[in-house]
């Protein structure tokens, strides 16, 4: 009943305007589709094997040389499936390592070089599953992860929340005096901002934690610490001089599960629905667009805005020379109902009225629990 409902609904929804192209008319809620999780010893659909043939040697090579997967490999490469393959974005040691771990513990996990060879991994039939984040407690939101959800196809089908501690690194024989410097990713840094104020240490960002770790153990700094996890340090030889050197012990990061197919959303459980939508511009229009959740009891969890990539500014319509006078936004919201809830149906079928584009990028099990 629950999958006719959805495929019902699709029906009845109409487009309007793409974000991309307002001449165009779409208003895209996917219809759900079974996914069907292929266990380590199955085989992988002729289309992907086909593609080609040097995928596990391609893998294993990289995770010999411990390197991330690159854009370039993409087209060299293609999952065979003999495990559960899950992309993550950094290098071995990452905290999105331990997330994808978390999220499927015997899968094999595969680091990539960006966020967006990660999507293409997927994509690609590379991988199976791509474990991202897309916000922490402390930082904020993930933005480049909310846009690269609109420009490729894939589907959220799960979460995982996952407690970030950070510790500082060295290379053995180093103590905290001698350190003058120390490295991280941007926002592991601003996360310990104190500690690292009080210790005097000149701060220098890089792309990611682990690799932080693994810079500094090549090249056997004497001079330069890092703040990265316990598992960095582990897998790169490191001595942990602090640990839980973050600001706030509430540290959490939150990650998106993405595939290729989405899932069959139950009731049996709490589940969260991820959307994003744009609207025309007008008084009370967002006000009118969240209500349509308010009027049903569903709970909005997360709301972020973002301007639209292809027709940031619209011109103005008053008389005052055609001069762009205001941005025109992509809303992501996240709200604790299932697709398989008739309330749920009826409030996207409100919220069309609104809506000059709308998608619905999965509707998954809510994730409680933290590490």
């Amino acid at each position: 009943m629950a999958a006719f409902a959805i495929k019902s609904l699709v029906s009845q929804i109409t487009a309007k305007h793409s974000p991309s192209d307002r001449a165009s008319s779409r208003i895209e809620i996917k219809s759900a589709l079974i996914s069907v999780k292929r266990r380590c010893g199955s085989k992988i659909p002729v289309l992907a094997a086909s593609i080609h043939s040097e995928s596990d040697q391609t893998i294993e090579a990289l995770k010999k040389k411990n390197g991330p997967l690159s854009s370039t490999h993409l087209s060299n490469s293609v999952s065979s499936g003999s495990c559960l393959r899950v992309a993550y974005q950094g290098v071995r040691g990452a905290y999105s390592e331990s997330a994808a771990q978390k999220a499927y513990p015997n899968c094999e996990a595969v680091p990539c070089e960006q966020f967006d060879t990660a999507f293409e991994s997927v994509e690609r039939w590379l991988v199976d599953r791509a474990v991202l984040p897309i916000e922490n407690s402390l930082g904020g939101s993930i933005h480049r992860n909310y846009d690269l959800l609109l420009r490729h196809r894939l589907h959220i089908v799960g979460e995982v929340k996952y407690a970030v501690r950070h510790c500082l690194l060295a290379n053995h024989g180093v103590k905290i005096e001698d350190l003058k410097r120390v490295l991280s990713h941007p926002q592991a840094l601003a996360q310990c901002e104190n500690t690292l104020t009080k210790l005097g240490l000149v701060r220098e960002a890089v792309d990611d934690t682990a690799g932080a770790a693994k810079h500094v153990a090549l090249q056997k700094l004497e001079d330069t610490g890092a703040v990265a996890s316990s598992a960095a340090a582990s897998i790169y030889g490191l001595n942990i001089l602090a640990e839980d050197i973050q600001d706030d012990s509430d540290n959490v990061t939150r990650f998106l599960i993405l595939a290729r197919e989405p899932i069959i959303p139950g009731t049996d459980r709490p589940f969260k629905t991820s959307i994003v939508f744009s609207l025309e511009e007008g008084p009370g229009v967002l006000f009118k667009a969240l209500a349509v959740f308010a009027l049903r009891r569903i709970n909005l969890t997360k709301i972020e805005s973002r301007p639209l990539r292809k027709q940031p500014l619209r011109a103005s319509d008053d008389g005052n020379n055609g001069l762009p006078k205001y941005f025109d936004y992509l809303f992501y919201v996240d709200f604790e109902a299932s697709m398989a809830d008739e309330n749920a149906q009826n409030a996207l079928r409100h919220l069309k009225e609104f809506a000059t584009f709308l998608r619905v990028l999965g509707s998954y099990p809510v994730h409680t629990s933290m590490v």
